[in-house]
């Protein structure tokens, strides 16, 4: 079969499309325009009531919510994580979730405070956000070696980490320097190591991203839709 994932550049749809590219199989990536408020469209709602980006159409049903699009597909392909039987799933289990509760979470927070915050408490609500999400991101690098991927492989905690790196680099826009991902020097290193597989480049390709997306960010240029 070939899946349809519905994308946004530079979204949460990219560490899907990263996990696609690195399992090898097909699909077809469909753009969300949210310049057209696509998403809080009808036929898009039906996919995916809660109106975010991405959802990945199965064999079955479509799928959303990054983490739970994560897990099926490893567990679907048994590959980028481990088997359900294997006595590390209970670790790889509670740190993607982690990322995908906890992290995600306060990124979204981060980059789009007025969502959460009166602009008169805005400042201090955008300086506690950026603690939890440091804090956050020290705990993930110290505990790199219980989730990392063994050797040259990856998993799909990796590639979400890695995306949520990219972003801490370019977001908020209107103050994108309060972010120094060397202050995590697994995460810097484990960015650097995926920049060199090939899926990851396949990737770049399709959604208009620079050569070093995790380790040296710079705004998508995407050949369709927009990533801002």
């Amino acid at each position: 079969m070939t899946y349809t994932l519905h994308y946004a550049p530079d979204n949460a749809s990219l560490i899907v499309r990263f996990a696609l590219e690195e399992l090898g199989v097909p699909y077809h990536a469909l753009l969300v325009d949210r310049r057209k408020n696509a998403q809080k469209s009808k036929a898009y709602l039906a996919l995916n009531p809660s109106g975010r980006i991405p959802v990945l159409e199965t064999m079955d049903r479509p799928i959303f919510e990054t983490g739970a699009i994560l897990m099926w597909l490893v567990d679907q392909h048994q590959a980028l994580g481990p088997a359900p039987t294997d006595a590390e799933r209970p670790m790889f289990l509670s740190w993607l979730f982690y990322v995908s509760n906890t992290l995600h979470p306060d990124l979204i927070a981060l980059f789009y405070p007025e969502r959460y915050a009166d602009p008169d408490t805005g400042t201090d609500f955008t300086l506690r956000t950026q603690n939890r999400v440091d804090a956050a991101f020290r705990l993930i690098d110290a505990a790199y070696p219980n989730w990392g991927a063994h050797d040259a492989a990856t998993n799909v905690i990796e590639l979400y980490v890695a995306t949520a790196l990219r972003w801490c680099q370019l977001y908020p826009i209107s103050a994108c320097n309060w972010f120094d991902i060397s202050d995590y020097p697994a995460l810097f290193a484990m960015a650097k190591k995926l920049e060199q597989r090939p899926a990851i480049h396949a990737a770049i390709l399709a959604e208009g991203l620079n050569e070093t997306p995790f380790s040296c960010a710079e705004y998508a240029t995407p050949p369709e839709g927009s990533a801002v």
